[in-house]
């Protein structure tokens, strides 16, 4: 059946090179050659919490142009995903891009599409590589939420007539009020949640002791001070500091809810608020056999969809079988489903209602266990699910959440080896 329906995609869209086509190899298509995160720490508590985010976003940077060895003055165009940072973040992602040792050629931008931004990023580069605006870029996300993340992320004075249009003020709701209306709306239940936040744990915690993270993962040197003495000290960090081992339904059946009295969400079945950074080098194939680079495989495409504002964890439910069906895939094609878990409503919500196999989804944990470092989750993603299909032999994958102010946004990427 999807042979067929491959078919009936490829006559809609001719022959255009632009259209990445899965099982297809062609010297048009955008390819990653290197994806790499930082660990993921805990806000205000973790290894990065005395961590600028441009010395976060310059790590990657410079992991790219180290694991690549690509010549810095080939790289045309970067695009960072943030979401906290005043002025978007756009002057210190240009500044840590040069001082990492991105040449000024270069140019840069921040997007910010909430918690999709670094995908968003990575994205755009994509498009401009396939579309012959460039040949290489750096898509990249990052967020330090221990410097941004409180009540100066909303806005001070709105407008009392566009916010008197109900779906409107919807998009200022907390995000901790959507994860119980989904909750609530689609009986998605507190054992249902805690179970749920508890697997993710037990994954990432199977996964960190096996060592399968090491790969994606950038140690990054940083200060740190410690909060008992004031002492600044120089580490290294070099893991994910938010898995909790040993994490049970039962343990958190104890916890009390977070958002409102009588719902359901609570601290543990909410991602964690995080600090940390993901960068991903892309090019076209022909590109990267023409500079001898690895293929760790490729970009075949993006969809991003609305939704209620007031539900807008569903995101990811509608934009996955927006990118399958132009992809010419099904629900059960897909080896790997990287979702993230911005609450455990809303996950279970978007599995359930696709019907994808639980044992697909986060294989290595997701943001319950790992963070969830807004702007820079995106890309986050991609080095752990293509590092993870790489391993595992598997080809085709999909990363998706859903985004703040009602929408979702999903992608394909087919792994190489």
């Amino acid at each position: 059946m999807a042979q067929r329906v491959q078919q009936i995609v490829s006559h809609l869209t001719g022959n255009n090179p632009a259209v990445a086509r899965v099982g297809k190899s062609s010297p048009d298509d955008v390819v990653v050659v290197t994806a790499v995160r930082t660990p993921m720490t805990k806000s205000k508590k973790g290894g990065f919490k005395d961590t600028l985010p441009e010395d976060l976003l310059a790590a990657v940077f410079k992991a790219i142009l180290e694991k690549s060895k690509i010549d810095p003055n080939l790289i045309q165009d970067v695009a960072v995903g943030n979401v906290l940072p005043p002025g978007g973040g756009a002057n210190v992602a240009r500044a840590a891009s040069l001082y990492a040792g991105i040449p000024e050629t270069a140019a840069l931008n921040t997007v910010n599409r909430q918690c999709s931004s670094g995908l968003q990023a990575v994205v755009q580069i994509a498009h401009e590589i396939a579309l012959d605006q460039i040949e290489v870029g750096i898509g990249a996300g990052v967020e330090s939420m221990t410097f941004g993340f409180g009540a100066g992320v909303l806005p001070e004075n709105t407008s009392e007539q566009v916010f008197s249009n109900p779906a409107a003020a919807d998009c200022l709701l907390p995000m901790g009020i959507t994860s119980e209306n989904v909750a609530k709306d689609f009986g998605i239940t507190r054992a249902k949640q805690d179970a749920f936040s508890a697997l993710s744990h037990k994954k990432a915690a199977a996964a960190q002791e096996a060592g399968l993270f090491n790969e994606e993962i950038i140690p990054v040197s940083t200060k740190w001070v410690d909060p008992k003495t004031g002492e600044e000290k120089k580490i290294v960090v070099s893991a994910d500091d938010g898995i909790r081992k040993g994490t049970t339904p039962e343990g958190l059946a104890k916890l009390k809810p977070a958002f409102a009295a009588d719902g359901t969400t609570t601290a543990g079945s909410s991602s964690q608020v995080s600090d940390g950074a993901g960068a991903v080098l892309l090019m076209k194939r022909k590109t990267a056999e023409k500079l001898n680079l690895p293929i760790l495989g490729k970009f075949v495409r993006a969809a991003v969809v609305g939704v209620p504002p007031r539900i807008m964890g569903v995101g990811p439910a509608y934009a996955i079988p927006i990118v399958l069906k132009q992809a010419g895939l099904s629900i059960n094609d897909i080896d790997i489903y990287e979702i993230n878990e911005a609450f455990a409503s809303q996950a279970v919500y978007s599995i359930e209602k696709l019907g994808i196999d639980i044992n697909k989804v986060n294989p290595k944990g997701g943001a319950i266990a790992l963070g969830h470092p807004l702007g820079a989750t995106g890309a986050r993603q991609i080095s752990t699910l293509l590092t993870e299909l790489r391993r595992t032999k598997k080809k085709l994958g999909v990363i998706s959440m859903c985004v703040g102010s009602g929408m979702g946004m999903a992608a394909i990427f087919e792994a190489e080896w």
